[in-house]
């Protein structure tokens, strides 16, 4: 017996289409209006520039609105966006006042333009709008160590995305193969990723507020030491910002740069560290040695695996070599030790040396800011920044494919970065979260064993902030005697960063040796590779007639110096003082507390509120324009088919001012939030 249900609901359809309006379109309108209201919008058109052939009406703008467009809606790809993006094209390209929508095939063609300069450019207005907004005071967070200085921890690290490649056939009857990546990939470690070629993106983050500094992006396996460069600059540059000085910072690393060539340019910086080092040829060295036949400190116990590991603190060692010519390293080393496992092939990481599985922490920071213990725990909270690269994944997917150009993947990643950014700051303007204190680690230093004698004493090592600092000006290269003969000079090369040139033919020259002079200024050396001048089109122009690139290229420039200075200390700012009973020099250890920011909390309550609620859409009937009276009067310019400024350009595809096409009613706004986009709310219902 089948049993009839009757429903109390009618139901009718309708072959009339109305689409349904997206439900990332509210929180694309308020990141219009907010870029609008920051002025970020007018940066962009007058900045990012970029001239490229068959550029139609559209300039850089228009693609940036279809970018952040994408980053936003969490769409899987390009063509599933511009899908549901057709209905309503024209209210969204007039968020950011534009007139048309550019389509799919004139995006790729754009990123695939995209140069230097305009993705430098792009970066300079992102780093602008990091620097001067957002989180800022007590918001920014902190590790409070025993000695009551607070430092920011920034977390450095790449991920890969790695693309598949089919087989081609190859004979003298078929034109040569041409493979789309070749450009943007490259053979390199794939890691857990099936592929056969990949790419690499290195980003840094700020660990407290979960703020994006920056990308930066290679073929293969990238530029270890050029990535590092520029994620260096990048923390100092936000550390000045924020009025806070170099030694405030401190890079989380893990074991990639866990080398001294990496640690001795983070050094330089003026950076802290905290990596687990790879050179484990230091095991031999007679100090660590000799504190190995001392008993340990103490023993951890990870909580999840399990895992005891006992940790000698072999102190700082400043005899280390010179990874770089003139930049010395001098760091602190702790070494764990646990028993080894029954099989070889269950060692994820360590040196196996006897019964023993052996590991190398480095550190910038000496013993009385942070124990061995809070040394170690703070490494291995790096699973936090695990974690956040998992949620970029999930709520964004920045290493999806966008562009069959480097330059072109990288400024998308740059603006998808942006948008998470302004998730954090707009998320944080709705619900006001007050930062969240942790109790990191206990104030009290862990003692020895005490049936067997204590280590001897180690090294204080002089904070970093109180070191008199000389101050050199820019790099003035050496006489053009080159020129007289038609070879190029010093001034030639373009200069990347301190350590890193690049020669007129495209390669790079290293920094080899820093020597000082007796007036006090430095003498800085450049050498490219032997194997870059041998394969050098321009070799003989570069290195003289007759050479063959077998003594590669050098060059030279002075930094003079304008004044020694002293390290003003960092100010807390958290409201953290040091006891006041105790006497210079010996201040009560105390507890090392870390402050951050609920940043998921925060991205995610913004995008759940805002893809909740109704968003009415209405399209206003378009003014007819009337045509001039009379002949059309064209100009010289127009008539000879000159180049149109950059005003031109942009005007082409721009609405009038005070021009209104569509209305759009965004429901479920907080106040705040409305207020401060400096958009009108209507009364409640």
């Amino acid at each position: 017996m089948t049993a009839l249900v009757a429903t109390a609901v009618a139901i009718h359809t309708c072959p009339h289409e109305v689409p349904s309006v997206p439900d990332w379109f509210a929180e694309l309108a308020v990141l219009a209006q907010h870029f609008a209201q920051r002025g970020i919008l007018d940066a962009l058109c007058q900045r990012v520039r970029l001239a490229r052939g068959r550029a139609g009406h559209y300039e850089v703008i228009d693609f940036v609105a279809l970018l952040l467009g994408y980053a936003v809606s969490g769409e899987p790809t390009l063509e599933a966006f511009f899908d549901r993006l057709a209905p309503f094209a024209g209210p969204v390209m007039a968020l950011f006042g534009r007139d048309r929508r550019p389509h799919r095939s004139t995006l790729s063609r754009f990123l695939a333009a995209v140069d230097a300069p305009c993705l430098d450019a792009l970066r300079q207005l992102f780093a602008q709008d990091l620097h001067q907004h957002g989180f800022s005071g007590e918001h920014l967070g902190g590790l409070v160590d025993r000695q009551g200085r607070r430092v920011l921890v920034f977390d450095v690290d790449a991920t890969r995305q790695a693309a598949r490649q089919r087989a081609l056939a190859t004979s003298d009857d078929l034109p040569a193969p041409h493979r789309r990546l070749e450009q943007v990939c490259a053979p390199g470690y794939t890691g857990r990723k099936r592929g056969e070629v990949v790419r690499t993106r290195t980003t840094v983050l700020q660990a407290h507020t979960q703020q994006w500094l920056g990308t930066f992006s290679g073929a293969g396996n990238g530029d270890v030491s050029l990535e590092l460069e520029a994620a260096c600059q990048a923390v100092t540059a936000y550390l000045q910002a924020k009025g806070l000085t170099p030694a405030d910072g401190l890079l989380r690393l893990d074991g990639l740069y866990g080398t001294a060539t990496p640690l001795a340019r983070v050094q330089h910086y003026g950076l802290g560290f905290v990596v687990r080092g790879r050179d484990y040829h230091l095991l031999n060295h007679p100090a660590v040695q000799a504190r190995l036949q001392h008993p340990y400190d103490l023993v951890l116990t990870h909580p999840e695996t399990q895992v005891c590991r006992e940790v000698f603190d072999v102190g700082t060692m400043a005899e280390w070599v010179e990874p770089v010519p003139g930049l010395a390293l001098t760091c602190r080393v702790i070494v764990t030790r646990r028993a080894a496992p029954a099989k070889p092939e269950e060692i994820p990481v360590g040196k196996l040396v006897g019964g023993y599985v052996y590991e190398l922490f480095l550190t910038s920071q000496p013993a009385q800011h942070l124990t061995a213990a809070a040394v170690l725990d703070l490494y291995y909270g790096r699973g936090a920044f695990e974690q956040v690269l998992s949620d970029e994944d999930t709520e964004q997917d920045p290493d999806r494919w966008c562009s069959h150009g480097p330059h072109g993947q990288e400024f998308w990643q740059v603006l998808s970065q942006w948008v998470w950014n302004t998730r954090l700051e707009l998320g944080q303007v709705c619900q006001a979260l007050p930062p969240r204190w942790t109790r990191w680690s206990d104030g009290e230093p862990s003692a020895p064993p005490t049936s067997t004698p204590a280590p001897a004493p180690q090294p204080s090592a002089a904070p970093a902030q109180d070191d008199v600092v000389a101050v050199y000006g820019p790099l003035e290269w050496a006489q053009a005697w080159a020129k007289a003969q038609g070879r190029f000079a010093g001034a030639d090369f373009e200069v990347l960063d301190a350590a890193t040139l690049r020669c007129p033919a495209g390669k790079v020259l290293r920094l080899r040796e820093r020597r000082p002079l007796p007036n006090g200024d430095v003498r800085i050396f450049y050498s490219a590779r032997e194997g870059d001048c041998r394969a050098c089109p321009v070799v003989e122009r570069c290195l003289g007639h007759g050479a063959s690139g077998a003594n590669p290229r050098r060059v030279s420039a002075v930094q003079r110096l304008i004044g020694r200075y002293a390290r003003a200390k960092p100010v807390l700012g958290l409201g953290l003082l040091l006891d006041t009973d105790v006497g210079v020099g010996e201040a009560k250890p105390q507890e090392v507390l870390w402050c951050d920011v609920s940043g998921r909390r925060l991205r995610r309550d913004l995008v759940r509120r805002l893809r909740r609620q109704t968003v009415t859409v209405e399209v206003l009937p378009g003014v007819v324009p009337v045509p001039p009276a009379g002949p059309r009067l064209w100009t010289r310019a127009e008539r000879a088919h000159r180049r149109l400024s950059w005003a031109a350009r942009l005007a082409r595809n721009a609405l009038p001012p005070g021009t209104i096409t569509s209305r759009v009613t965004l429901f479920g706004i907080p106040p705040q939030l409305a207020e401060f986009l400096g958009l009108p709310a209507l009364p409640a219902r």
